[in-house]
């Protein structure tokens, strides 16, 4: 069973593509609180929104959801957690996990599974999840972010690129000699790599990729990956998103 470890949800007011949409109502409740139901289902020792917005954190108010207020700056959400935990005083030690504020439908037994993963992983400073992909137009997709692992079932590397790519096989195949993986926006750290990462300035790599993980390998740390057997169901990132989620809820009675 995995030790204490706290949730954090960064949500911002102003994405790109859905503005506003972590107030937008799923059901009885706003996406960005079900996110938190979601964290809480996970066993989180406490579960707490850090924002971006005074909006985000009335609403967390009105939902009895612990929220923290952070600068409206920051490049990731990393960038935004790790402010959350000095702001909490979260000691080196604590386990902190990341749960995307637009992943209302993410499984609790995912978040524990990640976590656990970083338990057991001592030379790794962070945790994170993917599963394998199975079709073609996912794997070439370049909003589908894949994550190649070493002998350690660690990343080696994140692509929006479709790797790895198998030189002999045909364009319209997936690679023939070893699995591709769909990497998953869900990660677990402890505190005290939080802190450093703050310290560490943003690569070239991670932004060309947009892809702040990057950052991680980049300066030389090891990330341990959790392989989950399945896709998660959607987030929700664009309108249509948000309707099929709707749906989904409503088909769910809940």
């Amino acid at each position: 069973m995995a030790e204490d470890f706290i949730a954090i949800v960064p949500a911002r007011m102003h994405s790109t593509r859905l503005p506003r949409k972590a107030l937008a109502m799923i059901g009885d409740y706003p996406l960005v609180i079900h996110s938190a139901m979601r964290a809480r289902e996970s066993g989180a020792q406490r579960v707490i929104i850090a924002t971006d917005h005074s909006d985000i954190l009335e609403l967390a108010k009105q939902y009895q959801v612990e929220c923290v207020l952070t600068r409206e700056d920051h490049l990731t959400g990393t960038d935004r957690l790790a402010e959350a935990t000095h702001i909490l005083g979260l000691d080196d030690d604590q386990i902190v996990v990341n749960v995307q504020g637009d992943e209302p439908l993410i499984e609790a037994m995912v978040i524990r599974r990640v976590v656990n993963r970083l338990i057991d992983s001592p030379d790794a400073v962070m945790s994170s999840a993917c599963y394998p992909i199975d079709d073609f137009n996912h794997f070439i997709n370049s909003n589908s972010v894949k994550v190649v692992l070493n002998q350690r079932q660690e990343a080696m590397y994140f692509s929006r690129s479709a790797i790895p790519f198998d030189r002999d096989s045909k364009n319209s195949a997936l690679p023939k000699t070893m699995k591709a993986w769909h990497h998953m926006g869900l990660y677990a750290y402890r505190c005290g790599f939080l802190k450093q990462y703050q310290s560490l300035r943003p690569v070239t790599l991670e932004l060309t990729e947009s892809l702040e993980q990057l950052r991680v390998l980049w300066y030389g740390y090891r990330i341990a990956m959790e392989i989950t057997e399945q896709a998660p169901l959607p987030g929700v990132d664009t309108v249509e998103d948000l309707e099929r989620v709707r749906q989904w809820f409503a088909g769910h009675g809940k």
